[in-house]
C-alpha cells in the first residue's frame, strides 16, 4: 500500500476515534461564561409569544433561528449516518450545518460518502464545508474548492486548531504562514469564508488580523464545550503526551469573552463552543452573534436516531422562543442589544 493510502487511512480511523471519544468520555473542560450572563427579564413583554418570530439571515441565507449545527464527523464510513440524520435536521428545521473536517475524503475520494450524505438528505439547506488552515496552507485553493463542490456548500469554514495539533501525537506544530493562505483564499474564493476556532477561542486580535484579510465570519470556538486537548489525552498513547493533554484542557479564552472581543465590527460572528440550551443561545444573540453553534448536545441524540435528534432541537428552539418572549424581543433583531447582567469571572475578564 502506498505511503498517500496509509495517511489517508489514518486520518480516517483518528476521525472516527475522536466520534467513540465524544460520545463516550469526560471530554468537556473550562466555563464558557454563558452561566455569568443572566438576560434580563422583562415583566410587560407586550408581545405575543404565539408571535416570535426567531428566523435570521446569515451571509445572504434566511434560517428559521440562530441554532447553528457545528462540525463534528465525516471522513469514516462509520459516520455516514450520523451525518445524514444532521443533514435530516438541517432541512426539516432551516437551520445552518457545518461538517466535520473534509481532511480524509479529499486525500481518498473513497470516503466522500460520509460527507455527500449531509447533502443528499439537506437539498435546499444551508451548509459550510470545512477544512483546516494548515491543510489550506499546504494544499492551496484547489483543496478548498474540492471541500465545497464535494456537498455543494454555501460557504467554506477553515478551522484553526494550533492547540489540538501542539498535543497530538502526529500533530503539526507549524502554523507559519496560516494567515497568507486565508487572505489569498479570500482574495479568489467566490464563496464566503468563515474562520472558525475549535475549542480555545479567537482573541480580540486575532479577530482584527482575520477581518482585515476578508473573513466573512468568524465562529468563537470558545472554552467551554469540548476540549479536543481532553480528547487527544483519552486517545494518546504516551503517558507524557496524555499529560499534557490533561494539562492543557482548560486551555483558551472562554466563549463568551472571546464573543464580546470578536464582535462590535458590523461582521456575522458564530458563537460556539459550550453553548448547551436554547437560553445561551438568546444570550449570544444578545451580545452580538448571529448564529448559537452546538455540537455535543446534537451528536448524542443523533447518534441514537432521527427522532431523537429532531425532538432535541425541538427543545432548544422552544427554549430560544420563551427567552425572547421574556425579554420582549419579538425577533432576534429586537432581542440583539437587549440589556444583560455580566458577573463573575466573565465579568471580571472583559
Amino acid at each position: 500500500m502506498d505511503k498517500k493510502k496509509d495517511k489517508s487511512e489514518y486520518t480516517s480511523s483518528r476521525k472516527l476515534e475522536h466520534l467513540k471519544i465524544c460520545c463516550g468520555g469526560d471530554i468537556e473542560a473550562g466555563r464558557s461564561g454563558f452561566e455569568d450572563i443572566r438576560l434580563v427579564h422583562n415583566s410587560l413583554p407586550e408581545c405575543s409569544m404565539d408571535g416570535i418570530d426567531p428566523g435570521v439571515r446569515f451571509l445572504g441565507h434566511k434560517l428559521a433561528s440562530p441554532l447553528f449545527i457545528s462540525a463534528m464527523t465525516g471522513g469514516h464510513p462509520d459516520t455516514t449516518e450520523v451525518n445524514r440524520r444532521l443533514g435530516e435536521a438541517a432541512e426539516r428545521f432551516n437551520i445552518g450545518m457545518g461538517v466535520g473536517s473534509q481532511r480524509a475524503a479529499l486525500e481518498n475520494p473513497e470516503l466522500e460518502g460520509s460527507f455527500t450524505a449531509v447533502r443528499e438528505a439537506a437539498p435546499m439547506a444551508f451548509l459550510c464545508g470545512n477544512l483546516g488552515a494548515v491543510q489550506l496552507r499546504e494544499k492551496g485553493s484547489e483543496w478548498a474548492d474540492r471541500a465545497v463542490e464535494m456537498i455543494d456548500a454555501q460557504a467554506l469554514c477553515i478551522h484553526l486548531n494550533p492547540l489540538q495539533e501542539a498535543v497530538q501525537p502526529e500533530g503539526d506544530h507549524d502554523s507559519s504562514g496560516c494567515l497568507d493562505a486565508i487572505a489569498e483564499l479570500c482574495a479568489s474564493s467566490k464563496y464566503p469564508v468563515i474562520v472558525k476556532e475549535t475549542g480555545a477561542g479567537i482573541s480580540a486580535e486575532a479577530a482584527e488580523k482575520l477581518w482585515s484579510v476578508g473573513a466573512a465570519a468568524i465562529d468563537t470556538g470558545g472554552l467551554g464545550g469540548t476540549s479536543w486537548a481532553a480528547v487527544e489525552a483519552l486517545r494518546g498513547e504516551d503517558e507524557s503526551l496524555r499529560q499534557l493533554g490533561r494539562d492543557f484542557s482548560d486551555w483558551g479564552i472562554p466563549t463568551v469573552v472571546s464573543l464580546i472581543e470578536v464582535c462590535g465590527k458590523g461582521k456575522p460572528v458564530i458563537a460556539s463552543g459550550g453553548l448547551r440550551s436554547g437560553i445561551d443561545i438568546a444570550k449570544a444573540v444578545t451580545l452580538g452573534a448571529s448564529l448559537g453553534g452546538m455540537a455535543l448536545p446534537l451528536l448524542k441524540p443523533a447518534m441514537e436516531s432521527s427522532e431523537a435528534l429532531f425532538e432535541k432541537i425541538r427543545q432548544i428552539h422552544e427554549e430560544i422562543r420563551i427567552a425572547m418572549y421574556l425579554t420582549g424581543s419579538e425577533s432576534c433583531g429586537a432581542l440583539a442589544g437587549k440589556r444583560v447582567y455580566i458577573t463573575g469571572r466573565t465579568g471580571e475578564m472583559i
